[in-house]
């Protein structure tokens, strides 16, 4: 049995941590996507495909998400 994740260590925990979102992650990606999410997909894709000027960096677009946050 695993120690309660208060009596862990940081490097413990850390470990722990990655291996629970390794596991959630893998699930994620075995669910297809719906429908719906499928056909807005294509809709973003066909829309940056005409006009990709309008597109901006990650990097810009993080640090304008940290900015609101």
């Amino acid at each position: 049995m695993e120690p309660s994740f208060d009596k862990m260590t940081t490097a413990e925990r850390i470990l722990y941590v990655q291996d629970l979102w390794d596991r959630i992650a893998r699930d994620a990606e075995a669910q297809p996507l719906s429908h719906a999410q499928a056909t807005e997909l294509d809709r973003r894709l066909a829309a940056h495909r005409e006009h990709p000027e309008e597109s901006i960096p990650w990097e810009v677009a993080r640090e304008q998400m940290r900015r609101r946050g």
